[in-house]
């Protein structure tokens, strides 16, 4: 017999809280790497130790994939740098030029948020997404801006996000060399890559670049990117992002043995992993990994791992060693999680909250929409038909905090966290 799935739901979060004081659970080495000079990235799956390396400088731009999302990426650790045209609206394509360029503000990917990438950092509110406006009516996103590029090879474009059109998942934008020559536009269909988080185009090749793995099978990414310093300048790192569904807990300064990682809530930022867990001694010239910090990452099956790096070679080899332990199983045995796959835009929310649902294998019952605070008590319960994708869910009664979304259509599951400003 089956588990009612909002049982299985509360038992989940039950085990995201953890044993305090519990024995050290031994730790499993681990080593990836990036290559000399920090050539590839490196995906990396928890419950399988598997890898997949990608090499860094095969795109410029990048545009998520799921339908309610408006970020575009640059490829910001591999020196691709973005400015808004100051001087003109679209109108001004034919004429622009880069007079002042250097006293024009660098754009680059928010360190902390997938969802904010280096197109939309001037964005305000809704339906201002930056680099363009969202049309209510017919829900497509016009691009109102213009903007050069210098791409990975060090080349300099101008560039128009033309459109997003959300009924059909696809961009549309244009780009060209400064001076107007080698005009080119370019159709994305994010729809094909939806089992992916982002889809990567080179502006040198003109082609599109499916560069990463399916989003099931990584929960942390080994990546050079564009971090911002103390004092607010940017500064390339070498470091960790999480996948957008899972989260992750950091501990400093902890005894090594450390374990009690209920005691902070998850941080669902892309970068609290990040690259401050070394640091270089100009005594030794070599990396030396902070002793006193400890991860803890609640991968894309909801377990919990415990993450310690070990140690860090720095631009000649590439290789960073850790440790993982797994400390906290879900508890879900005949829940299908990998059926299903559900993205939450925005994310925190105020007043609603899109749900994108992407089906890996056809549903043949009823959706289930269910809301529980991190105790597991259900809030509310709503039932959707099967073949609806897209919802939109009104959260304005919810108190600020952390909540759990629970979709669930059959013997398929996906639970997600979102936050209610």
């Amino acid at each position: 017999m089956k588990r009612n799935l909002l049982s299985i739901a509360s038992g989940i979060v039950l085990m995201f809280i953890g044993t305090t004081g519990a024995a050290q659970i031994p730790m499993l080495p681990q080593t990836v790497s990036m290559g000399p000079g920090y050539a590839n990235e490196v995906y990396y799956q928890f419950s399988t130790g598997n890898t997949t390396t990608a090499a860094r400088n095969t795109w410029d731009i990048s545009f998520r994939t799921m339908i309610m999302s408006s970020s575009i990426l640059i490829n910001d650790g591999s020196s691709t740098v973005l400015w808004s045209y100051p001087y003109a609206d679209t109108s001004g394509w034919a004429t622009l030029d880069t007079f002042g360029l250097s006293t024009w503000t660098p754009m680059y990917n928010d360190p902390t948020d997938w969802e904010n990438g280096a197109f939309s950092r001037y964005a305000t509110a809704h339906p201002d997404y930056g680099w363009g406006i969202y049309n209510m009516a017919t829900h497509v996103l016009v691009g109102d801006s213009l903007f050069v590029i210098q791409l990975v090879d060090g080349t300099f474009k101008k560039l128009w996000i033309i459109e997003k059109n959300s009924p059909t998942n696809t961009y549309i934008f244009r780009y060209a060399n400064l001076d107007g020559s080698d005009p080119q536009e370019a159709v994305v269909d994010c729809g094909e890559y939806l089992d992916k988080d982002f889809v990567g185009f080179n502006m040198q090749t003109n082609m599109v670049v499916d560069y990463q793995p399916v989003s099931t099978s990584w929960d942390i990414l080994f990546t050079k990117y564009m971090s911002v310093q103390p004092n607010g300048d940017p500064y390339p790192v070498t470091g960790v992002l999480t996948n957008p569904v899972a989260v992750t807990k950091k501990y400093y300064p902890v005894t090594p043995d450390y374990n009690d990682w209920e005691v902070a809530p998850w941080d669902s930022t892309r970068s609290n992993i990040g690259w401050d867990w070394k640091t270089f001694s100009m005594t030794s010239m070599t990396y030396v990994v902070n002793d006193s910090m400890v991860f803890y990452v609640q991968d894309t099956a909801t377990d919990v791992y415990r993450l310690k790096f070990t140690g860090f070679e720095g631009t000649s080899t590439g290789n960073i060693d850790f440790g993982k332990a797994k400390v906290s199983p879900t508890g879900i045995s005949d829940q299908k999680q990998s059926d299903i796959r559900v993205n939450l835009f925005p994310n925190p929310a105020t007043d609603f909250i899109q749900i994108d649902i992407v089906a890996l294998k056809p549903l043949n019952e009823n959706i289930t929409i269910s809301l529980l605070d991190l105790t597991g008590r259900s809030i509310r319960t709503e039932q959707f038909p099967f073949g609806q994708s897209h919802i939109t869910l009104n959260i304005q009664s919810l108190s600020p905090g952390a909540y759990l979304l629970m979709v669930s259509s059959g013997n398929t599951l996906s639970l997600n966290k979102f936050i209610k400003q």
